[in-house]
């Protein structure tokens, strides 16, 4: 988990045109008040998120450096309905452009109350995600508040659930509290982090300069389809 525990605040954004450049990064998203901010606190070993007891109040796009050209990215939560819609409109919009558009993006870490998994908006993000093919990691937070056996129960349901409409989906127990879970989570983020690096520009095969760029290979272009107007989390999806 070293690469986590190196994290440092980096920027915050309104706009997508003011997200700075990336190599590759991941996101963390999820209903309000799911302890979303908890998580990724836990991951870093540090107090970089900040933990509202007003849910609803990350109305920007975080990003949090890991090294030079990764990053961990805080998006707003969404479904949380005494945000008046006025309000809530812009930054669903934002989340919904991010997710759709954003090249850099590996891979979505989708944070859930084990209390109350798979609400109706996080089975719509799931269903409007993984068509990107990117992969999903959910953390059923707050798992320190049933019993093993219970956890485990629902661990068990989530899996079987999400399996039959999210294949590319992992599912696990984890507890900022506690401190449970972290391992197993760091293990599949950093996975998608290694996966997503630049290998060596090989001349012979390509006929490129070896010392070309990679962001400027054509593997870094979004190969996920490119938003719909309408089809976007801020427009229709995430809608409570």
């Amino acid at each position: 988990m070293s690469l986590f525990r190196s994290a440092s605040f980096f920027k915050s954004v309104a706009s997508l045109a003011d997200a700075p450049a990336s190599v590759a990064e991941i996101a963390f998203v999820g209903r309000s008040n799911t302890g979303k901010s908890s998580a990724l606190n836990a991951l870093t070993g540090s107090r970089l998120a900040f933990v509202s007891k007003t849910p609803g109040r990350t109305r920007l796009i975080n990003f949090y450096a890991l090294d030079a050209e990764r990053f961990i990215v805080d998006l707003p939560g969404y479904g949380y309905a005494r945000v008046p819609e006025a309000t809530r409109a812009p930054w669903e919009e934002l989340l919904g452009g991010y997710l759709q558009m954003r090249a850099p993006l590996c891979g979505l870490a989708l944070v859930m109350d084990v209390r109350h998994p798979l609400s109706e908006l996080d089975q719509r993000m799931l269903r409007w995600f993984c068509p990107t093919g990117k992969p999903v990691h959910v953390l059923l937070t707050k798992a320190d508040k049933l019993s093993r056996e219970a956890a485990q129960k629902v661990l068990r349901r989530v899996e079987g659930e999400i399996g039959a409409f999210a294949p590319n989906t992992s599912v696990q127990l984890f507890s900022s509290l506690k401190k449970s879970g972290l391992e197993q989570a760091a293990a599949v983020l950093l996975g998608w982090l290694d996966a997503s690096a630049p290998g060596p520009v090989v001349a012979a095969a390509s006929g490129r300069d070896p010392n070309e760029n990679p962001r400027q290979d054509r593997g870094w272009r979004n190969k996920s389809p490119r938003a719909k107007r309408g089809n976007q989390p801020g427009a229709k999806c995430l809608k409570v």
